[in-house]
């Protein structure tokens, strides 16, 4: 499986990306769910790498990965503040949504635990894995 990630990372993080940004638009667009301001964060650091991984893959190469780690990584760090947000009451009150929707709002809240904010999470975290595995390849073919 490690094999797979390193040579075909750069693949499934884009596609990955396509998923995460295919799945946002359905909920903003499909479903009427209104996004946040943290929403519009994470969309800022989810839209780009769809784009920028589309072009990376189509030419194979590795060198944007450098460029775009940190997007997914800043990406969900603004995920997991927003998850704990949700899920933490008392952080709510520390840099409140006073305008359109409140960031502590759940449109979908799956089993207590899955929500908007943990699957934008999820896809930060394995953009990065399957960065992180597809650079290691690159720097091993040079």
């Amino acid at each position: 499986m490690r094999s797979i990630c390193k040579q075909y990372g750069l693949y499934m993080a884009w596609a990955v990306s396509l998923v995460a940004v295919a799945g946002s638009l359905f909920l903003s667009e499909v479903l009427g769910f209104e996004p946040c301001k943290l929403c519009w964060f994470q969309r800022i650091f989810m839209y780009p790498l769809v784009i920028v991984l589309g072009m990376a893959c189509y030419k194979n190469d590795r060198r944007l990965i450098p460029y775009v780690l940190p997007l997914s990584v800043i990406g969900g760090l603004i995920s997991l503040y927003h998850y704990a947000e949700q899920k933490i009451p008392g952080l709510a009150k520390l840099l409140p949504c006073t305008v359109g929707v409140p960031c502590n709002q759940d449109y979908i809240d799956w089993f207590g635990i899955i929500t908007i904010p943990l699957m934008a999470l999820t896809a930060f975290i394995f953009i990065t894995v399957f960065l992180l595995q597809a650079r290691r390849s690159g720097g091993e073919e040079e």
